[in-house]
């Protein structure tokens, strides 16, 4: 599969401009520039018309060889950004390297972004060097650019990014290679259906009714589908310690009818009732050996 997107800067096109570029999806910025950065309105209307919403952290050149402290910073940042224009608290967010360097330069500040997100909400937008490194420590969401690549493509690439721009120069063409490229709406975990990805989910087609559709419809499904996976789990954890207690409670009235029977019999000397106490402590804690 490959699904069209771009990426904008500064621009504000219209919807009906950028879905004439045949783009599905808009990537644009979380950065310390305001004029180039998501907006709430963006946010609600671009997922309302068909368009799936990217997000990358972006500021000075070498900003990504400033190690993890620098990485904790930005990322903390790039996701106060994130939260006030209405992405969702899964949301990934990219950081970019804009430079023609290795991983290893870039290393520390991209342990720093993976500190405050999580590993799973991280990724890196580079050359071959640093997309094939980001891949080796397993960052999920890989956006490769042609520049400093040398002509060579990642197996790994999430995203890639050729040398084509649209829009009058003023975004750059996309191609999304995976199903989920850390875009919002979150892609829907239904099965896949017979005859490929490219058959629309429920969830899909409700996402995506278009203009006046709620845009945050998908992840209202998605957040009471992981609920409902929650609360299945619940149960069936009630189910095991109330399995657990039953024994519990199996072992203890075995324990007392003994000790009571024991305790009853009028030969039993005060040696013989102390062994059948110990034997009894011992076998109870036999019983109750394996629950947790």
């Amino acid at each position: 599969m490959s699904v069209t997107g771009i990426d904008i800067a500064w621009a504000r096109p219209s919807i009906s401009e950028i879905k004439a570029t045949g783009a599905k999806w808009v990537a644009r910025y979380f950065s310390n520039d305001s004029t180039k950065n998501w907006t709430e309105a963006e946010v609600k209307d671009y997922p309302a018309n068909g368009l799936a919403c990217v997000g990358v952290w972006e500021t000075t050149t070498s900003r990504a060889t400033d190690g993890r402290a620098a990485g904790q910073a930005d990322a903390r940042t790039a996701d106060a950004q994130r939260k006030a224009v209405g992405f969702p608290a899964d949301m990934p967010i990219y950081f970019a390297v804009d430079e023609d360097t290795d991983w290893a330069s870039v290393q520390g500040y991209a342990q720093g972004f993976i500190d405050v997100l999580g590993k799973a909400r991280v990724g890196v937008y580079g050359g071959f060097r640093i997309i094939e490194g980001a891949h080796g420590y397993g960052i999920p969401y890989l956006w490769q650019t042609v520049a400093w690549s040398g002509g060579q493509w990642s197996s790994h690439a999430s995203i890639r990014q050729p040398a084509d721009t649209t829009l009058n120069g003023d975004a750059d063409f996309d191609y999304a290679e995976v199903t989920d490229f850390g875009q919002y709406p979150r892609p829907s975990s239904t099965p896949t259906p017979p005859g490929g990805t490219d058959l629309p989910t429920p969830f899909d087609v409700w996402a995506y009714k278009g203009p006046g559709d709620a845009p945050d419809v998908h992840q209202t499904l998605q957040n009471i589908a992981n609920e409902v996976t929650t609360i299945k789990t619940v149960v069936a954890d009630l189910v095991a310690v109330k399995a657990e207690l039953d024994t519990v409670k199996a072992a203890v009235a075995t324990a007392i009818a003994d000790l009571d029977a024991l305790t009853k019999a009028g030969s039993a000397t005060a040696a013989e009732v102390e062994a059948g106490v110990q034997a009894e402590l011992v076998k109870l804690g036999q019983a109750l050996g394996g629950i947790k």
